[in-house]
């Protein structure tokens, strides 16, 4: 049963990183930020991305929309939430139409983990997962 449920995982085209999520890569990411500093990293780290195009930032909402078109296209939000004054965290989902014989999930999963440890590079990582 267990090889039946990873296969379709493989297949699967859109992925959003939680608490609870079942992979400790994409579970949420609490960095030891403000809000401002954390919104205006993200933000810089995709606008300087020769391969994305920000589409929409909503500051209010704490969602940064972006589409991504190298080495495949992909739609991904970027969501960045205060949980306490010098905590904050950030979350993914992101999405693509592409086709893979091998499976999209892979990919997409990377593409996340590359972006986590971009924003590492710039903030200090408190944890992941939900902080209880």
């Amino acid at each position: 049963m267990a090889i039946l449920i990873n296969l379709f995982t493989r297949f699967k085209k859109q992925i959003e990183t939680s608490d609870h999520h079942t992979e400790d890569a994409l579970k949420t990411h609490y960095y030891k930020a403000t809000f401002n500093q954390l919104f205006a990293a993200v933000d810089k780290i995709f606008h300087e991305d020769a391969d994305c195009r920000v589409t929409t930032v909503s500051k209010e909402h704490g969602e940064i929309a972006v589409e991504v078109s190298k080495p495949f296209s992909c739609f991904l939000i970027v969501t960045i939430v205060s949980v306490r004054p010098m905590e904050t965290a950030v979350d993914f989902n992101i999405s693509s139409e592409r086709f893979s014989l091998f499976g999209t999930y892979p990919d997409l999963k990377t593409r996340i983990n590359s972006y986590y440890q971009r924003i590492n590079q710039v903030h200090n990582l408190l944890g992941t997962g939900k902080n209880s």
